[in-house]
């Protein structure tokens, strides 16, 4: 029996490592124990300071309406719209506008309307940078990315809360664990050569 203290203890190390760690979920509502003490799992209790914390970093730290703003206005990413507005623009000029003004037609050659096309076309790239510019200032004054994600994080399910965490830590809620077997197997080695002396 006394061989098995540092098996003994690489258990107890292993055991109360996976207790706190599935603490930080369970009880997912509040129990009362003996009439005495109140306990929840950490994440539940305090999802919405998580929530708060959460929402302050990704809009202080991760998203700027500002950045946001200078890849929508990146010259590269405007030119990928290109083909979607000629294609527009030539239905406009062949199909629609001889419908809505048939004599157009009459006195404007396929050179014109190719010239016309060219300087629309110019004048829509010199104008999409402004728009995009002051949409996305509209944007930013309109939406509060702090507000939108603490609201979210706050109304997950605490089922959805341990799901994410699970997928993010599982790696090293593992690894602790192990840790807390491994430090007791090495307490439980010192406990007995202790015993020896």
């Amino acid at each position: 029996m006394f061989w098995l203290q540092p098996f003994i203890a690489a258990f107890t190390g292993w055991f109360t490592t996976w207790i706190a760690i599935y603490m930080l979920f369970h009880p997912r509502n509040p129990k009362r124990i003996l009439g005495l003490v109140t306990i929840q799992g950490i994440f539940p209790k305090r999802q919405r300071q998580v929530a708060e914390k959460l929402g302050s970093m990704v809009a202080k730290e991760l998203i700027h309406f500002d950045e946001i703003a200078i890849q929508l206005r990146n010259p590269e990413q405007l030119k990928e719209l290109t083909p979607t507005i000629e294609k527009h623009l030539d239905n406009f000029l062949q199909v629609k506008l001889k419908e809505k003004l048939p004599v157009i037609s009459m006195f404007v050659g396929a050179g014109m309307m190719d010239k016309i096309k060219e300087g629309m076309l110019e004048e829509i790239g010199l104008l999409l940078p402004e728009i995009i510019g002051q949409y996305t200032d509209s944007l930013s004054k309109r939406i509060d990315i702090e507000k939108m994600v603490t609201e979210k994080v706050a109304n997950f399910s605490s089922d959805k809360l341990e799901q994410i965490l699970e997928a993010v830590m599982k790696k090293e809620f593992k690894f602790i664990e192990i840790i807390g077997g491994v430090l007791g197997f090495v307490i439980g080695l010192i406990q007995m050569g202790l015993a020896f002396l």
